[in-house]
């Protein structure tokens, strides 16, 4: 079933991206495996993604050493400051630094690793008081806040739109953030690697992809519902 699902999605995106005159290699998949068992990141993996995305460090931290090492890991949810230190390093690219403090503490873990981790600045640009992300209008202090860390790479922008059945009604929050990503290009320390856009999910990628994402971000409908307690979790728990 996974690899049917996963089939129909590459499709969608292929064809959403024919609309948009884009090449289909521009947008890239993150199977968000949250909440799902190591197992079923195989099935997944077996179908050709090589591209996961994790929302808690524990996920992340207990799934990694027991799948493949070629999987590219993305980590995509709310990162405290105390689990940094178990996400630089293990996740390719962390798309949800949505605070100085956040981006200081990322850069100090990079700093004494002798890394330079790449990340996305997470913007609220639909303003919902339930979602992560900074305020779209201090957006720009906190890309400039980024850009100034000597262990952190600027990438991009990330967002989560508001949920509607109707993804034209959060077409604009899209369109906002590919927006803001030249608007903030100048600001960056390498303005030619500044150039992901992540946002797009199960229910609107596609739009999103007609706005410009680089990278949609699919759960549901390729491993089905979210299951709690995490299957995932039998890995001990990362104690603070």
């Amino acid at each position: 079933m996974i690899a049917e699902n996963l089939k129909a999605v590459r499709d969608r995106i292929a064809a959403a991206c024919e609309r948009a005159g884009r090449a289909p290699e521009s947008v890239r998949l993150i199977a968000v495996s949250k909440t799902k068992p190591a197992e079923a990141v195989a099935e997944a993996y077996a179908a050709g993604q090589r591209l996961f995305g994790e929302n808690h460090a524990q996920e992340l931290t207990a799934k990694k050493p027991v799948l493949p090492q070629d999987i590219e890991w993305h980590f995509i949810g709310n990162l405290q400051r105390n689990k940094v230190k178990y996400v630089v390093g293990s996740a390719a690219l962390i798309h949800s630094v949505n605070s100085e403090a956040l981006a200081k503490e990322i850069d100090r873990v990079a700093g004494n690793r002798g890394l330079i981790q790449e990340v996305l600045a997470e913007i609220n640009v639909g303003g919902e008081e339930s979602k992560q992300g900074i305020d779209a209008d201090e957006a720009r202090g906190l890309v400039e806040a980024i850009a100034a860390l000597p262990h952190l790479r600027l990438r991009g922008l990330m967002t989560v739109a508001p949920p509607a059945e109707d993804p034209e009604t959060v077409r604009p929050v899209f369109k906002r953030l590919r927006e803001m990503l030249a608007e903030f290009r100048p600001l960056t320390r390498e303005p030619e690697a500044f150039d992901q856009l992540s946002m797009g999910m199960s229910g609107d990628f596609a739009a999103a992809i007609e706005e410009g994402a680089t990278y949609v971000r699919i759960g549901t409908s390729i491993f089905g519902p979210r299951e709690y307690p995490a299957k995932a979790a039998e890995a001990p728990k990362i104690k603070s």
